[in-house]
């Protein structure tokens, strides 16, 4: 439960009851994709029990699940059949398809093969900690995050987020960090063995250290020449681990000393909600602190 972090802030004022929340999503719940939809999306019940409950309230924190199913015919399949398709147009009339029938040929292959294509699954946690006015996306792509973003304030008349914002930006923090001593990272905050460095410039050379001990002078000297960390292992008071982006994300999050299992029952779930956001809380509050506090940001996520 909550191996990736996407970070937002809920704009002041908003708020919204449990059955509220739970009648507006009743009305975009989650169905499989039809023989020709490429993609479908919707709300279904976090604990994965049929006809449960859209919205669930836990520890007073709320926990979502949102749903994406996807059909994609691979690009060789569609190729292969347009070669047919055009081939037997030179034969029969003599020319070749231009620019646009040759679009109009490809969605028309691409409709036709769709019902035979087979759909991926995959869904996403959001958790509404709204006593400290923020969601937390348990997403790793922007792409689907926008996706839930967008259905989100379909659903929730009002609601604004913006991603977490810093005083620090994530990158110029981690240059300090990896340039000093030990003794001068943040309290409660330590390196892990990872780190990936990037030249921001047209080369886009990237330099990756895993499983490596990050006090090391040949990074150091990567850093001197201009690579810039894009991604830093950290550990937090030996209770988390996790992966921080340039984004302000959270990856590979995993937590330490902590037995979480799947929410196979609902006791179970209760308490992987409770213990998985209570130590997710803390962190982000102690992270944003590291990063210099709060940014206020207005506007729209979405």
């Amino acid at each position: 439960m909550f191996k990736n972090c996407m970070i937002y802030r809920i704009a002041p004022g908003w708020a919204m009851d449990l059955a509220a929340m739970e009648s507006a999503l009743a009305k975009m719940p989650f169905h499989p994709c039809g023989a020709t939809q490429p993609e479908s999306y919707g709300w279904t019940p976090p604990r994965g029990e049929k006809n449960g409950a859209l919205v669930e309230s836990v520890a007073g924190q709320r926990i979502l699940r949102f749903k994406i199913e996807a059909k994609s015919v691979p690009a060789p399949v569609i190729g292969r059949h347009m070669d047919e398709r055009i081939a037997k147009i030179q034969e029969q009339e003599g020319r070749k398809p231009g620019r646009k029938e040759t679009r109009e040929l490809m969605d028309e292959v691409r409709l036709a093969l769709l019902p035979h294509a087979f759909p991926k699954e995959s869904s996403i946690l959001a958790w509404f900690d709204l006593a400290n006015g923020r969601l937390v996306l348990d997403c790793s792509s922007s792409g689907k995050a926008d996706t839930l973003i967008s259905a989100l304030v379909t659903c929730f008349p009002g609601l604004q987020l913006s991603l977490l914002n810093t005083q620090v930006a994530p990158q110029a923090a981690m240059t300090q960090w990896l340039s000093g001593k030990p003794e001068d990272w943040p309290g409660h905050f330590a390196a892990g063995r990872f780190v990936e460095l990037n030249s921001g410039d047209e080369m886009n050379a990237t330099v990756k250290f895993d499983r490596h001990h990050l006090d090391d002078e040949q990074m150091r000297l990567h850093i001197s020449q201009g690579k810039l960390p894009t991604q830093l292992a950290l550990d937090w008071d030996g209770r988390v681990s996790f992966v921080l982006t340039e984004g302000t994300q959270l990856k590979k999050v995993a937590f330490l000393d902590i037995v979480i299992d799947g929410p196979t029952e609902s006791d179970v779930f209760d308490a992987d909600v409770a213990i998985a956001t209570g130590e997710l809380s803390a962190l982000i509050d102690y992270l944003v602190q590291a990063l210099g506090g709060e940014l206020e940001q207005k506007g729209n996520a979405a």
